[in-house]
Order: structure tokens, then C-alpha cells, then sequence
């Protein structure tokens, strides 16, 4: 266990180390006397996640408000005060989720992270590979240098990194260490790493088809859509947003990176580069669509010399980061119009790409051409939405008194 009155001016160090805002770190501040007043009326010295719970519970009543889906952003911030007090006790790093900017780096870092990349790209990797394995690189960096040097990474420092992954899903945990994995072969062939640490990451396996994509009910996306306050600002983008990922399928990163440019007006067309594959594809610019974007831009836009079609509505303004998550747009919205979010079930941006592949593959529409609706580069992927439909499973169901041969 660490005392508190040390665990502060040490994660502090460690804040200011990855670049946070001063502005962040008042706040920081704030929280963490509030915290102390609270350990010190208790007469506790050491750190405990349950006693900072507890204050954060009496803070704001996090966990009624939990439990009856009524958080507000300021109740989750209170609970990531705790979280990362938790987090950098148990790890000595603060983790990605907690910071945006974490992936800092030195600029010798950033030099063999961009070798790292190159190296992907002669390889004939993807553009979404490069740039994810890119990031997660940065992630990994991040922590190693909390620990020590990178020539120094160790099987230990590679089994404390996991550990950090607890509680991500098994497909996310796959994708991270993949990533780990390529950079160190990179790293050691670049000599900067000894060639057996590989044998150090775990191997993890997640079959993607083995998921059933979440699909919205239609009746619930229409309350979400109906419920957004189209008379602001932030409700005209929100609602051209959710209407554009609802009604032609694009990625959340691929809405965030569109520009003023992409949109053929007088032709009724849309140009969308995808970051995944590289790919640029023409979409038909439905009205309701294109009214939503017209909404925005001319009543709802800041005045920001910015290419980007959708903007931050808070200081700093500017365009969407990558690193910036839309799903918080749509849990604001669906709480709103009362719609139900389970936590058995991923209810993002990307939840209502599923949303339309199913309706369209109901509806008869050509799976080689939902396919490039999506951007798929594969069928292959296309297909597992042939999971969400019951309709759709039960046209495929064979007659178990009919013969393989018959079927042929």
C-alpha cells in the first residue's frame, strides 16, 4: 500500500511529465483536496480504492445514479479521479483511457515509432494497420518509460503492461498485443530490444465472427433522432452526426475527418476517404442527410477556418482528434429520449453500422454491395451480420431430413 500524501505529488510529477494542461491540473488539484479532507476525517493514511469510491459516491451518489443510468459527465470524472489514483498505484502509469495525450513522446521516440510505421508500409501493411499499430506503439513507449528504458524491457515489464489491460475485451487485448509483438520484432531488429523478449507477450485469440454485431431496434433510433434539441449549436452537428453514421454507414473516424470539399452538392454525392482501407468511395447524399449537414453548417458551425465538416463546440475549437470518441454523442441522446443502454451489449457509433447492414441485408439488398456501402474489403465481413437477424437465419435453415447430397 502507498500513503496518499505521497501517491499525489508522485502522480502529479507523472501528469505534468505527459504534458496536461494547467487548466486539467487545477482541476486535478481541486479533486484530489477534496479527496484528502475526505481520508484525513476518516483517519486514513493509505490509499484505498473503496474509500475513494466512497467518496465519490458521496460526492455526487454515483452509485444510485449508476444504477438508474443517470451519470453526468461530471459524476464519471470524479469516478477517473479514483480510477487513476488506483490505476498508477497499482501500475505506476497512467493509463490511455485516462488521458488523450498520454502517448507523448520524446523525439527520439517519435523518430522510431515513424521507422516502425515505414517499416509496416514497405510491408504492404494497411493504412488502418499502420496507423493503429502506430498508436499503440506510442502506448506501449509510454509505459516502458515509466519503468525504465526501452532497452531494458523485460518479461516483467511486459507482464505489468497486461496487467494494465485487464477488464478490455478480449478482441481489443488481441489487437494490443499484436501490435506489442510487431514492434518489438522491429524493435530488435533494430537492436534496440534483445530478440527473446518476444517470447514475453502472451498470445491472445479472438475470433471476430465469433461476435454478433449489436443492432439497434428502428423504433429506438427514431427516438434518439427525434430527441436531439435541433435548435442549438451542438444539437444540429450531433443530429447531422448520427444521422450520417445511420443512413450511409460511415465510420466514426471517417465522420470526424470528412470535409467541406467531400460533398458534391449539385451532383447529390458524397466523397468519403476511408482511413481503414485507403479507399476513396462515392455514397449518395440522401436529402435527409444532406439537409442535416446544410443545418449545421450554416446555423450550427462555429466561425473556425477549419476544412472539417464538424468541429468541438468547446474551447479549445477545432476539429474532432482521432482520439476523440462520437459514442458519447449517442448514450447523451438516447438518455434523453429515455432509450435504454445496455451494458450487455456495445451500444457506439459503430453499433448503428451494424444497425444498417442488417436492415439492408433484410431488406434483399446485395451483400457484395452492402459490402461496398461499408467499405469492406471482404464479403467475408459483410456476412457476420447474417448473426443479428433471426429472419435471416431462418431462410438459411437446412431441412434436417434432407441429405448433403440434396442440398448440393
Amino acid at each position: 500500500m502507498v500513503a496518499l500524501s505521497s501517491l499525489i505529488p508522485s502522480l502529479e510529477r507523472e501528469l505534468k511529465r505527459l504534458g496536461y494542461q494547467d487548466s486539467t491540473m487545477k482541476r486535478y488539484r481541486g479533486c484530489w483536496r477534496r479527496l484528502e479532507r475526505y481520508f484525513a476525517d476518516r483517519g486514513v493514511e493509505e490509499f484505498s480504492l473503496d474509500v475513494a469510491m466512497a467518496w465519490v459516491d458521496a460526492a455526487c451518489d454515483f452509485f444510485a445514479k449508476e444504477e438508474a443510468d443517470t451519470l453526468k459527465q461530471s459524476d464519471i470524472y470524479l469516478f477517473r479521479v479514483a480510477q487513476m489514483l488506483e490505476d498508477f498505484a497499482v501500475h505506476g502509469a497512467v493509463l490511455r483511457r485516462y488521458d488523450r495525450r498520454a502517448d507523448r513522446l520524446t523525439v527520439d521516440q517519435n523518430e522510431l515509432i515513424g521507422k516502425f510505421q515505414a517499416g509496416l508500409r514497405a510491408d504492404g501493411c494497411s493504412t488502418s494497420t499502420v496507423r493503429t499499430y502506430g498508436t499503440l506503439a506510442g502506448e506501449f513507449l509510454a509505459f516502458v518509460e515509466t519503468h525504465g528504458r526501452l532497452a531494458d524491457c523485460d518479461a516483467r515489464t511486459i507482464e505489468a503492461f497486461v496487467v494494465t489491460l485487464t477488464g478490455y475485451q478480449a478482441k481489443t487485448v488481441e489487437q494490443k498485443m499484436c501490435a506489442v509483438r510487431s514492434f518489438l520484432r522491429f524493435a530488435a531488429r533494430q537492436g534496440r530490444v534483445e530478440a527473446d523478449i518476444l517470447n514475453a507477450v502472451p498470445t491472445v485469440k479472438s475470433s471476430k465472427q465469433a461476435r454478433v454485431p449489436s443492432v439497434w431496434d428502428a423504433a429506438d433510433v427514431t427516438k434518439i433522432l427525434d430527441a436531439i434539441d435541433r435548435g442549438n449549436p451542438c444539437g444540429k452537428r450531433d443530429y447531422a452526426i448520427i444521422t450520417l453514421v445511420t443512413r450511409l454507414g460511415l465510420r466514426s473516424i471517417d465522420v470526424k475527418r470528412l470535409e467541406l470539399d467531400d460533398f458534391d452538392w449539385p451532383g447529390n454525392q458524397l466523397w468519403v476517404r476511408q482511413a481503414k482501407t485507403g479507399r476513396r468511395i462515392q455514397l449518395p447524399l440522401l436529402k435527409d442527410v444532406g439537409w442535416a449537414v446544410i443545418d449545421y453548417i450554416r446555423h450550427g458551425r462555429p466561425t473556425a477556418d477549419y476544412r472539417q465538416v464538424f468541429l468541438r463546440h468547446t474551447a479549445p475549437i477545432g476539429p474532432f482528434t482521432d482520439q476523440d470518441h462520437l459514442y458519447q454523442i449517442l448514450c447523451k441522446h438516447a438518455r434523453v429520449a429515455h432509450v435504454a443502454l445496455s451494458d450487455k451489449r456495445r451500444h457506439g457509433m459503430h453499433s448503428l453500422r451494424h444497425t444498417l447492414a442488417t436492415r439492408l441485408m433484410e431488406g434483399g439488398t446485395p451483400i457484395e454491395q452492402i459490402a461496398d456501402i461499408l467499405g469492406h474489403q471482404s464479403v467475408v465481413s459483410t456476412g457476420v451480420y447474417l448473426k443479428t437477424s433471426l429472419g435471416l437465419l431462418r431462410r438459411c435453415a437446412l431441412d434436417p431430413d434432407v441429405t448433403s447430397e440434396e442440398v448440393l
